[in-house]
Parts: C-alpha cells; sequence; structure tokens
C-alpha cells in the first residue's frame, strides 16, 4: 500500500519527494542517491536493480540536470526520464518505470532483506507447512528459485561423509506459477509477479 501514498516517493504517477524509504527511520533516501551519487553508481543502480537498458543515457540525464537544479520530486525525476528516454519502453512502460524500480530496491536493500526473509522463514515453517513466494522482478525470483532449490537437495550426515540423506524440503513449483491474461487486464500489477511454493517434509533415511 505504501506504493499508492506520494509522499512516500515510489511512484511517478503521483507527485512527492524523491523518499523511497520503507522504513522512515532508515537515512538513505532516493533524493540522496540522484543527487550525490556519482554517474558510474547511478549507472549501476538503475542497471543492475532496474534492469533498464538504456542505463548510460539515463544517468547522464540525471547528472546534467542536477547541475543545474537539485532534483527533488517524484515529478522531476518522471519529467527528465521522460525527455531523455523517450515516451516509452518496453511496450507499454513509462519510460521512468525502471530507472523508480531500481531507485526502490537499492534504498531499501530489498534483496538483501529478500534472502534474510526466506531464510527466516525456513526455519521457522513446522513439518507439513508451505511457503509461498511472490516475486515481481527478475532478480527476486532467481533468489527465491535458487533457495528453494539449495533448501530442497539432499543433506549430508556430518557424522558419515558423503552419506545423503532426503531433503528437509521438496519443491511444489518446478516452474513458477504466472498470472493469466485475463488476471493482466484486470490487475496490470500482476503482470511480472512469478509465484513459488516449497514444503517442509519430515527428515528421511539415508538415500545413498
Amino acid at each position: 500500500m505504501q506504493l499508492d501514498q506520494g509522499e512516500k516517493g515510489f511512484s511517478f504517477q503521483k507527485e512527492g519527494p524523491l523518499d523511497m524509504r520503507m522504513d522512515p527511520r532508515a537515512k538513505l533516501t532516493a533524493e540522496e542517491i540522484i543527487n550525490r551519487y556519482s554517474e558510474k553508481e547511478l549507472q549501476e543502480i538503475i542497471r543492475e536493480f532496474g534492469g533498464e537498458p538504456r542505463w548510460r543515457r539515463a544517468a547522464s540525464a540525471i547528472v546534467e540536470a542536477r547541475r543545474k537544479k537539485r532534483i527533488t520530486t517524484t515529478k522531476q525525476l518522471a519529467d527528465l526520464m521522460l525527455s531523455s528516454l523517450g515516451s516509452k519502453t518496453r511496450g507499454t512502460l513509462h519510460p521512468a518505470t525502471l530507472v523508480f524500480q531500481g531507485l526502490r530496491i537499492y534504498v531499501n536493500q530489498e534483496l538483501e532483506v529478500l534472502k534474510a526473509g526466506l531464510a527466516k522463514a525456513l526455519q521457522a515453517v513446522a513439518p507439513g507447512g508451505r511457503i509461498g513466494v511472490i516475486s515481481f522482478h527478475s532478480l527476486e525470483d532467481r533468489i527465491v528459485k535458487e533457495v528453494f532449490r539449495a533448501a530442497a537437495a539432499p543433506l549430508k550426515k556430518r557424522e558419515q561423509k558423503g552419506t545423503l540423506r532426503s531433503p528437509l524440503f521438496r519443491l511444489l513449483t518446478k516452474k513458477p506459477l504466472v498470472p493469466s491474461r485475463e488476471e493482466c487486464r484486470s490487475n496490470p500489477r500482476s503482470r511480472s509477479a512469478k509465484m513459488r511454493f516449497i514444503e517442509k517434509i519430515s527428515l528421511g533415511s539415508d538415500v545413498g
């Protein structure tokens, strides 16, 4: 719900400060990144976390614009991306979409938080319990896939090196579940969603 709050600065569709912090106690804001980070650092954030193919152009436009005036609002940044990257990118996406996404992920360290959350969930779930994760970004989905696969892999017994025991978890979705066309039409935000499930099972007998 925070994404819809203009004062949080997550959306280029609503006027607000360039904040983007999920936790208001955190110190780093998108405004600080946009106005203080080097062009190379901006390129890395936009490319790695946003996946924007025109990351060089986007970073260059930001650096050039901030020389004239500090960038402090979502509208300023959105308008800048609109003028520097063109009217649309990747079909129907607004040109600011991936830049805003990259900044939000970086500000909130979302990938590290996801890894920590998955580790705690795997420890907490009881036998027979299931964990389901919906991701909206390829980097997030890759983390979920790798963590789930590792959890479902056979375990080595410490007392007998080389001996395997059946895994503690089993994958319920070898491939992610994705929204139907109908759901994407009724809920556009679901278009990039991928859901994966894993189930906790009792530790089995030796398998090797």
